[in-house]
């Protein structure tokens, strides 16, 4: 597996040129006792700044969303359902407030898939604490490279019927088939 963390220079581009670009990546999560585990990036989905309905910044800057208008590669995670934090990673400029929303992991020494972003919040056990983490340099949450460059299928976003269209039929999830 990979073993470079990656910079803040990937996270500050479009993110529709990350979302993609992170599947095959490999996120690990350290714990205080020193433990860690690594987990394959499996399916993103892109949120593309205020224009996009979809995405939290599409009505402005609110005290949720205020890490998102701010420059790429910086955690944003937010809680839904009174039980999930949902993990994404900050993308392009300051000001672009867009954000990738980690959809899937491969679990590679369970040999399993997770997915669902509920499910890799939980996996990762995320909380508060992670809102605002800078990638390149948090002791608890990186990203590194690997020379893995998987084919993926694109698809519809889930789960945003309240954004219209075109934004529901927007083909921002990116997906490693199983």
């Amino acid at each position: 597996m990979g073993s470079s963390r990656l910079t803040a220079d990937f996270f500050l581009r479009d993110v529709l040129e990350v979302a993609p670009a992170l599947l095959g990546k490999v996120i690990v999560r350290c714990y205080p006792e020193g433990r860690e585990e690594r987990f394959v990036i499996t399916e993103t989905e892109a949120y593309r700044g205020t224009e996009d309905r979809a995405c939290h910044a599409g009505r402005g800057m609110t005290p949720r969303n205020q890490v998102m208008f701010g420059p790429g590669g910086v955690v944003y995670v937010y809680f839904i359902y009174g039980m999930y934090w949902m993990l994404n990673f900050v993308t392009g400029r300051e000001g672009d407030a867009s954000a990738v929303l980690i959809r899937g992991l491969w679990d590679p020494e369970g040999q399993r898939r997770i997915e669902g972003p509920g499910r890799v919040g939980r996996l990762l056990a995320l909380d508060r604490s992670f809102y605002g983490e800078t990638l390149a340099t948090s002791q608890r949450l990186r990203v590194e490279d690997s020379p893995e460059k998987p084919a993926f299928t694109t698809h519809p976003r889930v789960g945003i019927h309240y954004a219209g269209e075109p934004w529901i039929s927007m083909p921002w999830r990116f997906r490693i088939p199983s």
